[in-house]
């Protein structure tokens, strides 16, 4: 793990988007909250919740960050739900990976929600794909 103790604690902001692309019809039943496992989006917004606070625990370099704010906006748009997180801290590393994997956990957990509608006959997932992860923006006060 990289030596910080020489960096100065600054507020750090990171903001985070992925999508997964998902049949029209199962994006409906979200919609409607009709999905076996319960509620999507609100099952996706607690699991980024804590994919962010514990990002140290997945990677393996990341330093344990006392996280101020996790916040998830989960958005269904036609064939795709779109996810965005953002994070803050006052610390002396950033917040990015925090932000990535709060993304993750949420796109994982939608998949894990609605794969039994997305498999084809022979079990495959032809056109469910998580994509465009990314981070969107960083701040560093």
């Amino acid at each position: 793990m990289i030596d910080i103790s020489h960096k100065e604690i600054s507020l750090r902001i990171a903001s985070a988007s992925g999508k997964i692309k998902l049949k029209k019809e199962t994006i409906e039943l979200i919609r409607k909250i009709q999905i076996k496992k319960g509620n999507v989006i609100e099952a996706a917004k607690l699991a980024g919740i804590m994919g962010g606070k514990e990002t140290f625990h997945d990677l393996p370099h990341c330093h344990m960050i006392p996280i101020e704010s996790i916040d998830v906006e989960v958005h269904l748009l036609d064939e795709e739900v779109e996810v965005n997180c953002q994070v803050k801290a006052h610390y002396k590393t950033g917040v990015e990976m925090e932000a990535l994997n709060c993304v993750s956990r949420s796109l994982l957990t939608i998949w894990d929600m609605v794969k039994y509608l997305e498999k084809d006959e022979n079990g495959q997932y032809p056109s469910t794909e998580i994509k465009d992860i990314k981070v969107t923006n960083k701040i560093k006060n």
